[in-house]
């Protein structure tokens, strides 16, 4: 059982945030329920880490239909079809692959919310230390709380500014209800935060900082917002990036895990060198939302893990075949990201279908015929994150939000971007870890600039049918390396439109449907709510 001290500190936290803050209520009549308020509440030190810990909760609220679901059933490695058991919900998860989204799409509604009350807890939080209503046990762990707020707001902004562009800039607790701020003065006001708070933040790696916002994930988050900034702002900042990273990288504090797959482990990641920011969960402390795995599994997988409730019918998320063929053979990234293949019991018995394939056995295979309708055996699963024998709807493995071998690749691209050399090596060092045979794991900087080994073009009864725009992708290989490397990881979106195919290619069911789709549209529901803001081009 994990039993880190910040860990403690969010389950507190959860507990603890009706107290601490109530402004997220959007109920107009609160019905109280204790004596006790907000101003009448007497805090002491003891409340100092829950009040930064209460702003991490908004990562997991909703977030496999908030952010995952928006970040790769747009893309090109996983999608959501309809199957014998169901799963079509009015098409809600269709229109995220052939990319019919609306200003009414739940998912889409949810990774507003989720941020913005992320932004809005920070915003409460950092108001309650600078005023002194809740005293800091000392001057550092003040200025040091401060940072950490502010970087994890900025990590927020950055989700809004990625997905969503221009947007409203709030960093007060005040209700007033503002315009849009452009994109350029949103991603102006993340990288000013960053540079300013980095200094002041954390630098110990795992244990007591785990699933916190240290100085090294924030500097990934800054790397990041560089490796993006030509999509944000118009202009580039490469070098920029590569610096981010050489900091982390000599700091020394981080380094690959042995086994790829310890990242996603329910015990051990706490004391990873390569896990920076990640949403912990905790079934038994309250802290519950990894249920991806009950999304994409046949319910007959119950009899091979032993679960306490049957997933969700034939299972909705799979692999999209064009993806899974780009895989070398040898690549253990494959197997340690999909379930493949026949299945069997808890007691080795073969599993069966249960629906239209009702008696035969229950092997996952490869194809599917389209993004619109499989049968119920059809695709592979998601195998990433660690589910224990016995685990309940939602598992105990943690959601890695940045990984060590996100620096080294965006390092490696950024080189490759700018004309110098090395990217070869650092992605052969990623690879490592995925190939037995160390031949295979190396890839030079001349075939990182090849084009993608995808096979691009809409599909129809398992044929490619129109192949579409076929140019080649510049830096093919690295952005095919960024997928092997972080399949199920939430990357696909904001990889694909960097690589300029996001809105140009076609792939299973979907064909291009403009570039404005490069963003997404407002919420209506804000739309209503505040009439100083206007929606998103095209919608």
């Amino acid at each position: 059982m994990k039993i880190f001290k910040n860990k403690l500190i969010v389950y507190i936290a959860i507990t603890l945030l009706g107290v601490l803050y109530t402004g997220c209520d959007n109920d107009l009549e609160e019905e109280v329920y204790s004596s006790v308020t907000e101003g009448s509440y007497e805090y002491s030190e003891q409340d100092f880490g829950p009040n930064i810990a209460g702003a991490y909760t908004a990562l997991a609220t909703n977030d496999v239909f908030g952010r995952w679901q928006t970040q790769e059933l747009t893309g090109n490695a996983i999608v959501l079809p309809a199957n014998p058991s169901g799963w079509d919900d009015g098409g809600v998860y269709k229109q995220m692959h052939f990319h019919t989204w609306n200003s009414e799409s739940m998912q889409i509604e949810m990774l507003w919310q989720k941020n913005y009350s992320g932004i809005i807890l920070c915003n409460a939080a950092i108001e309650r230390i600078e005023n002194d209503v809740i005293p800091a046990p000392s001057e550092e762990e003040k200025s040091m709380g401060l940072a950490e707020l502010r970087a994890l707001r900025a990590y927020y902004y950055w989700m809004i500014c990625d997905n969503f562009g221009d947007a409203p800039l709030v960093v007060t607790t005040s209700t007033e209800l503002t315009p849009k701020n452009s994109r350029q003065e949103v991603y102006d006001f993340i990288v000013n935060e960053l540079n300013a708070v980095i200094p002041d933040l954390n630098e110990t790696q795992g244990e007591s900082q785990y699933s916190r916002m240290n100085k090294w994930a924030a500097k990934t988050l800054l790397a990041n917002i560089y490796l993006n900034s030509e999509v944000y702002t118009g202009t580039a900042r490469w070098q920029e990036c590569i610096d981010e990273c050489n900091d982390i990288i000599n700091s020394g504090r981080l380094s690959l895990s042995s086994n790829y797959k310890d990242p996603f482990t329910v015990t051990g990641a706490e004391t990873s060198s390569e896990v920076m920011l990640t949403i912990p969960y905790d079934f038994d402390r309250g802290v519950v939302g990894n249920f991806l795995f009950m999304n994409s599994w046949h319910s007959e997988l119950q009899k091979k893990f032993n679960t306490v409730y049957p997933p969700n019918g034939a299972g909705g998320p799979k692999g999209i075949p064009q993806f899974i063929n780009t895989y070398n053979e040898e690549d253990n990234r494959l197997e340690d990201s999909w379930l493949t293949g026949q299945q069997f019991g808890i007691d080795g018995e073969p599993l069966l279908g249960a629906y239209d394939l009702a008696g035969e056995p229950l092997i996952f295979s490869k194809d599917i015929p389209d993004g619109i309708f499989t049968n119920e055996m059809e695709g592979y699963r998601m195998g990433k994150y660690e589910i224990p024998v016995g685990s309940q709807w939602s598992a105990d493995s943690d959601v890695p939000l940045f990984r060590y071998a996100e620096v080294l690749l965006m390092k490696a691209e950024c080189l490759l971007r700018t004309g110098q050399s090395g990217a070869g090596a650092l992605v052969s060092q990623v690879r490592q870890r995925a190939f037995a045979n160390n031949e295979n794991a190396t890839v030079t900087d001349e075939e990182l600039m090849e084009d993608s080994d995808y096979n691009w073009g809409y599909v129809e009864d398992y044929e490619i049918v129109d192949q579409g725009d076929q140019t080649p992708v510049e830096f093919g290989r690295m952005f095919d390396e960024w997928g092997w490397e972080f399949a199920w990881e939430g990357y696909t979106r904001r990889n694909m439109i960097r690589f300029g195919v996001f809105t140009t290619k076609s792939w299973l069911s979907h064909r291009p449907n403009g570039d404005y789709r490069k963003l997404f549209p407002i919420p209506q529901e804000v739309l209503n709510s505040n009439p100083a803001l206007t929606q998103n081009e095209n919608y």
